[in-house]
Parts: structure tokens; C-alpha cells; sequence
């Protein structure tokens, strides 16, 4: 199963290899040697019409004339949101690895981190085929509330530990109960104890459908 996730994961990062060197002739831009502020201005009409497509392009000829520029930071980030605002979850994540590395300092490295952990809560779906990035989720999650106790988000990252830690216990469960119908008795045990080592109380806990994890922004 991890062999299967980690194929998808690859294949993700190759298509969005691709789409960094060049879009589809319909939406490439054909403009070049423009001042930075053109580019900016570009980006920010085609975000207002919701042409993310043709944005993203535009960047790319932001980042390739004007490495210097400021306007890169707010770009960087506005193109975040807006494909955070279109489910493009894996874009997003993108932009803000790009904003954390180059750009962000001070209230905005937290700000991008909470956003970072936004996005990949959002992009889990399916606790069954998106393991890795649940538990990846959960270690970002305690990593923001040590580094900022005090944070205007921190009620929000609660809740999304919250509900990470029911999904992994109703996942560690399923697991379990499949083994079990297997015969496999010492599996069992190992995902069983895995819940008993849990601060959750099953009796609380009602098992999440697909896509039900997103509901908290809604």
C-alpha cells in the first residue's frame, strides 16, 4: 500500500515538473522581457478571472525575468490562496514551500506554516489511500503548536489534530478488524494497541466518510 502511495506521490510531482516547464501551447505564454510589475499584474487579473492555469504561467516568466523582485513574495502567496480557494491542494502546497524557502519572515512564516497545514488537511480524502499524508499532517500539526503556543490559529490546528486522531483511530481499527477476519491475531494486537495508547475514546468517535474531514472550514 505504501509502494502504491508513494507512485502516486511521484507521478504528482513529475506532472507538476512538466506543467513548471511548460503548459500546453493553448495557455503558454508568449510574452518575454516585460518589467516585473507586468508579470504581477498578469497574474493578478488571471487569478481574479479564476484562470489559475494561465497565473501559474505568468509566474513562471515573473521568476525567470525578476529572481529580485518583491513582487515575487506576493505572488507567491496569492497564487497559494487561490489555488488553495480551488481544491488544487497540491499547487498550493507548492506555492508555500516556495514562500517559506525564499520569502516569508516573521508572521508570515507562521501564517504559511498554518496554511501549509491547512492544505494538506484539506487534500485528505480518503483515510485509506492517503496514510502517509495524515500522519505526515499530524507531525506538521505538533511541530506548529510547539513552535507557536500562542498562535491566533492554534484553535483551529486543535481541531485538526482532533480530527486526524479520530481518523487514524478508526483507520488503526479497520486495519485491525481486517486482520482479524484473517486469523492474524498478532496484527491485530499491534493496531489495537496502537489504539489503546490513544487519548481519544472510541465511544466518541463516529466513523468519517470520504471527504467529511474538510467540513471544519466549511
Amino acid at each position: 500500500m505504501k509502494f502504491l502511495i508513494n507512485i502516486k506521490q511521484t507521478v504528482t510531482v513529475v506532472a507538476f515538473a512538466i506543467l513548471l516547464l511548460g503548459c500546453s501551447s493553448k495557455d503558454a505564454v508568449k510574452e518575454y522581457d516585460k518589467p516585473a510589475l507586468y508579470w504581477y499584474q498578469a497574474i493578478v487579473k488571471e487569478v481574479a478571472s479564476s484562470n489559475l492555469d494561465k497565473a501559474d504561467n505568468y509566474y513562471i516568466s515573473l521568476r525567470s525575468e525578476h529572481m529580485r523582485s518583491p513582487l515575487l513574495s506576493e505572488a507567491t502567496m496569492e497564487l497559494a490562496q487561490a489555488h488553495m480557494e480551488d481544491h488544487a491542494y497540491i499547487m498550493a502546497d507548492y506555492y508555500l514551500d516556495e514562500y517559506l524557502k525564499k520569502y516569508a519572515s516573521g508572521e508570515r512564516v507562521e501564517q504559511a506554516k498554518f496554511l501549509k497545514i491547512k492544505a494538506a488537511f484539506l487534500g485528505i480524502k480518503d483515510i485509506n489511500k492517503d496514510q502517509k499524508l495524515m500522519m505526515d499532517t499530524l507531525k506538521e500539526v505538533d511541530t506548529f503548536v510547539k513552535s507557536y503556543p500562542k498562535s491566533s490559529y492554534l484553535p483551529v490546528v486543535q481541531t485538526i489534530k482532533v480530527r486526524l486522531n479520530m481518523a487514524q483511530y478508526m483507520l488503526n481499527e479497520n486495519i485491525a478488524s481486517l486482520y482479524a477476519r484473517l486469523g492474524k491475531e498478532k496484527a491485530v494486537k499491534i493496531y489495537r494497541d496502537k489504539n489503546a495508547k490513544s487519548p481519544l475514546n472510541v465511544a466518541d468517535i463516529k466513523a468519517p466518510k470520504v471527504g467529511i474531514l474538510d467540513r471544519i472550514f466549511n
